[in-house]
């Protein structure tokens, strides 16, 4: 690498670890001091307005904001919001938006340093910038779902001890905000102030339901709408609905074991052509460098391997794709 390739990648580096910071650096300490005071003053005002005013800022808030920069151009910016808060992070679009075109823009200016081909080093920067993000976001909300999943019956029983002692519905979801940790308690939380804003218990509900989108708590959703409709044991209902929703998780994880065998013979099959891969290029790089530099007088310069590579990935994707559908159970 010359001199001015070492340079340019510094000052690429540089660029995007400085996107990085300033994506996820967050508001200054004296804004986010202002606004907690603001929000305190709200909260114990002496009015009722007052309190409403905080309840509606805060449900603002949490509303989507697509009026940056890059922001604009993300093309369903609602689905990707509600991807984001399933999380239960703080993020914001336009830090994922920065967080993505930093990582691509590395990505493809590391490649093209190293002599790689100029549409394979921008393809594969594509590749990480768009999909490793989305990765992660996916991950850290199967994380939050099964972790809600897993603690949402004990939610009920204290929802059931609440009702049985005589307390009305809108308070037992209020201790269960309290006394749940997780995502549970943060879920019942948005709940309980949706609920004081105005929202009926029905859509407060509906909406977490939507956002969610777990089996376990439409469930929920539903047997309270059919309670209120036909009337019954409330508490009793959603007893036999904590029962029931124990018995479903230990029939997942039956299931899990027996397709653990299946699951690891997948990802075995699908990970071995790129250890093989990165295994020949460690051992012999210079037999494998023909697939990175590409032919300038191939098409959009790219040479044959490339060209073979890339189909070869797509086939690769559709049998993972029925794999993964192979071993995919439903319950």
């Amino acid at each position: 690498m010359s001199n001015m390739q070492f340079i340019l990648l510094i000052v690429a580096l540089t660029s995007v670890l400085s996107l990085l910071i300033f994506a996820f650096s967050g508001p200054s300490a004296d804004k986010a001091q202002a606004r907690r005071l603001a929000l305190v003053r709200g909260r114990h005002g002496d009015s009722a307005t007052a309190f409403v005013e905080a309840q509606m800022r805060k449900a603002i808030s949490n509303m989507p904001k697509t009026n940056g920069m890059l922001t604009s151009l993300i093309p369903n910016p609602e689905m990707l919001h509600k991807r984001i808060k399933m999380t239960g992070k703080s993020w914001t679009l336009g830090q994922y938006a920065w967080a993505s075109v930093g990582l691509a823009v590395l990505v493809a200016l590391t490649l093209l340093l190293r002599g790689w081909a100029p549409l394979l080093a921008i393809f594969l920067g594509l590749f990480v910038g768009l999909g490793l993000p989305h990765m992660v976001v996916g991950h850290l909300i199967n994380k939050r779902t099964m972790k809600f999943t897993v603690n949402f019956p004990d939610a009920l029983e204290l929802l059931v001890r609440g009702l049985r002692s005589g307390l009305p519905i809108s308070e037992t979801l209020g201790v269960v905000a309290s006394e749940v940790p997780g995502p549970v308690g943060e879920e019942f939380k948005m709940i309980t102030e949706r609920i004081k804003i105005g929202r009926t218990m029905d859509a407060a509900l509906q909406e977490t339901a939507d956002r969610l989108g777990t089996p376990e708590f439409q469930f929920f959703v539903i047997s309270l709408a059919i309670q209120r409709e036909t009337g019954g044991n409330l508490a009793e209902t959603l007893s036999n609905l904590a029962e029931v929703l124990r018995k479903r998780a230990q029939m997942k994880l039956k299931i899990r074991a027996m397709s653990s065998e299946s699951k690891a013979s997948a990802y075995i099959i699908g990970a071995l052509p790129f250890i093989v891969f990165g295994l020949i290029c460690y051992i012999n790089y210079s037999y494998m460098e023909p697939f990175f530099t590409g032919d300038p007088a191939g098409l959009f310069g790219l040479g044959l391997m490339q060209i073979i590579g890339i189909g070869g990935l797509c086939w690769m994707g559709i049998g993972v794709f029925i794999m993964a559908q192979m071993i995919n159970f439903e319950i």
